[in-house]
């Protein structure tokens, strides 16, 4: 199974699958307009555009299950994004992302990774913390989505890559989406070369093995 085999709504009401995607180098948020970490929606925005043309695509998923900091409907979230951050990247409905109604997609990435900790060392790191053990201890059982602003990092096979927290700035994200870039760009140069063998045939590969489209250009 991979992320592809899911679909969502997009925040405009269209149902989307996430086959779209393929081939794109993805990272999944679950956010919030009213949250300590929302200015982390600036982040995003520096990454997408920055990545976009390379095969970057961010998605975004509202929630209001953390406080209650998702109150507004599609249009306010969407307008808020937009005035606020200038948020480009593609958000989807407003969904739960943990408990008995969770998104299949979200039950799938929690199901998938560890929660590891937060990092105490970020401003906000030891504060949320303190407040999840004070105010939500339940939260912290398992590998659920903790906050807003959990971060998963996709390949361009669907595959999960990494999951980030909320104390995990957008920026220091880079490098790991420029690895996977780079990773794809280089299949695709291989997958597109044109080998040639003995006798001259030339074989085109396909995701690294022989296609079954081979011939022999010899030279009488």
């Amino acid at each position: 199974m991979t992320i592809y085999d899911f679909k969502a709504t997009t925040i405009d009401g269209e149902e989307v699958t996430l086959q779209q995607y393929k081939g794109k180098v993805l990272l999944i948020v679950n956010t919030a307009s009213k949250c300590g970490f929302t200015p982390q929606y600036e982040g995003l925005e520096k990454l997408y555009n920055q990545y976009k043309d390379k095969g970057l695509e961010i998605l975004g998923f509202p929630s209001n299950q953390f406080a209650g900091q998702e109150p507004g409907t599609s249009d306010e979230i969407k307008k808020f994004c937009m005035i606020n951050y200038g948020v480009s990247f593609q958000l989807f409905q407003k969904s739960d992302v943990r408990g008995e109604d969770i998104h299949p997609l979200f039950k799938y990435l929690t199901e998938e990774t560890t929660f590891k900790g937060f990092d105490l060392n970020h401003h906000n790191g030891k504060k949320l913390n303190d407040m999840l053990k004070e105010r939500f201890p339940e939260f912290l059982k398992g590998d659920s989505v903790k906050w807003n602003f959990t971060k998963f990092l996709i390949d361009t096979y669907g595959n999960i890559i990494e999951r980030y927290e909320p104390t995990t700035q957008p920026e220091s994200i880079s490098t790991d989406i420029e690895k996977l870039l780079v990773e794809s760009n280089e299949n695709d140069i291989i997958n597109k070369k044109i080998y040639t063998g003995e006798n001259d045939e030339e074989v085109l590969n396909c995701e690294g093995k022989p296609c079954n489209f081979v011939y022999n250009d010899k030279k009488e």
